[in-house]
């Protein structure tokens, strides 16, 4: 199977470190993996050209992303790339990283799932979007429950995109 290049998405400054271990873990295709300091140089940018990255991103991939940790819900980047997804037809899926550790060897709360704030069709968004949490407790065996099921994962929100939602 090809490595899909997919878009990304989660809160910078809570899970980076844990976004990190995910996007490292050798499953999509590399230039999905943009560096922390591309990030950092488009967050200093006007909300326009914040917008215009992202769009730009979004429109090279396949799938968005979402790695979910313990404040990734209701965050403005992360609503608009929820939005523009949904907007551009691309395959959706959340992953849960609040159990893996941080570069403090911490883990955290699991947050609120970031789809229940939004609708389509009259339906809550977290109806179409399947979420993965793994259910080890153990930052290992959670890294490697997500990694054994990536691929799978973004296939099948590749095959259940906003056009097949009913």
């Amino acid at each position: 199977m090809a490595k899909r290049h997919v878009f990304f998405s989660f809160h910078y400054n809570n899970d980076c470190w844990r976004a990190g271990q995910v996007r490292n873990m050798g499953k999509v295709d590399d230039s999905s993996t943009f560096s922390d300091n591309d990030w950092e140089e488009v967050k200093e940018k006007s909300d326009a050209k914040i917008e215009e990255w992202i769009n730009d991103q979004l429109q090279k991939r396949s799938c968005l992303v979402l790695l979910i940790g313990e404040k990734t819900a209701d965050r403005k980047w992360i609503n608009y790339e929820i939005k523009k997804a949904v907007e551009l037809d691309k395959g959706i899926v959340g992953i849960y990283v609040h159990k893996l550790k941080d570069k403090d060897g911490k883990q955290a709360n699991k947050g609120k799932n970031p789809f229940s704030s939004f609708t389509y069709k009259g339906k809550n968004l977290s109806n179409f979007i399947k979420c993965f949490d793994s259910s080890f407790a153990s930052s290992n065996y959670v890294y490697d429950d997500i990694k054994n099921n990536i691929e799978d994962l973004i296939e099948y929100g590749i095959e259940n995109k906003p056009s097949t939602w009913q």
